[in-house]
């Protein structure tokens, strides 16, 4: 590889230029590279494979919509109905009557203010309160997002596609394991539908032991972290009662990989 290729994908600019945080400058350089050089593009297609996984997992849900409360509140306000005075009264009971009225209403107007603008303080303080919690759990989300792919990305990681057999041929999940910084990471790709009584089960095989890593479920499509086995030599993947199984059914395996090569 060219030493001016290898400079380039150590500067970091190419991961810049995926994620829109390059200037037209950077744009035409990394362009021009892609380009020019296979490698430069194939390790670019690599990143992009890269992002659509991490994109599949993380979702994010519209802000609250408030206006049926605040219906709710205009339909609850109570309406006054005043009673047609029938007969005639002297001149200064109008007035009185005028007058206590329009107190009323006033003193009703000014409290019905206070009000609104206390519900209004308290709706702006939860609000506030709601942004500070969201953007707390962004941050979290964000980190997490950025420790995956740094993973995916790095040369230290290596790949491994378990594909089911004839109990379960549409299976496919993909391990990612990292045994210099002990991290291993599965992705539920497909998991062929079964009985409400049966659930799919990952296992670790260790000193001849199946070491169970958790229940698999494909309505979590996301990257799961699960815990790093040293000395594992296999996964396997079994069929197991509904709440899962202390102890690996090996008669009802579905897919397993040995660990053994390091094939990406």
């Amino acid at each position: 590889m060219k030493r001016e290729v290898q400079l380039f994908l150590g500067s970091g600019l190419l991961e810049r230029y995926l994620v829109g945080d390059t200037n037209d400058s950077e744009n035409y350089k990394v362009e021009a590279f892609i380009s020019e050089y296979p490698e430069v593009k194939a390790e670019y297609n690599l990143l992009q494979d890269n992002l659509e996984i991490l994109a599949k997992s993380n979702a994010v849900e519209p802000p609250r919509n408030i206006l049926n409360d605040i219906l709710k509140e205009l339909d609850e306000t109570p309406v006054i109905a005043l009673s047609q005075v029938r007969k005639p009264i002297p001149w200064f009971g109008i007035a009185a009557s005028v007058a206590a009225v329009l107190f009323g209403a006033l003193s009703l107007f000014l409290y019905t203010q206070n009000q609104s603008l206390i519900d209004e303080n308290n709706m702006v303080n939860d609000e506030l309160n709601e942004l500070l919690i969201d953007a707390a759990h962004t941050q979290s989300e964000l980190a997490d997002i950025t420790k995956k792919y740094d993973m995916l990305n790095n040369p230290e990681t290596n790949k491994y596609i378990l594909r089911g057999n004839k109990r379960a041929k549409n299976l496919k999940t993909v391990a990612y394991i990292n045994t210099v910084d002990k991290l291993s990471m599965i992705d539920v790709v497909d998991l062929p539908q079964l009985p409400d009584d049966q659930i799919y089960q990952l296992w670790a095989e260790v000193n001849d032991k199946m070491v169970n890593l958790g229940i698999l479920d494909e309505s979590n499509r996301n990257l799961i972290p699960v815990p790093y086995l040293e000395d594992a030599l296999s996964y396997n993947i079994t069929i197991e009662p509904k709440g899962g199984n202390q102890t690996a059914s090996v008669e009802n395996s579905v897919a397993n990989i040995s660990l053994q090569n390091n094939n990406k």
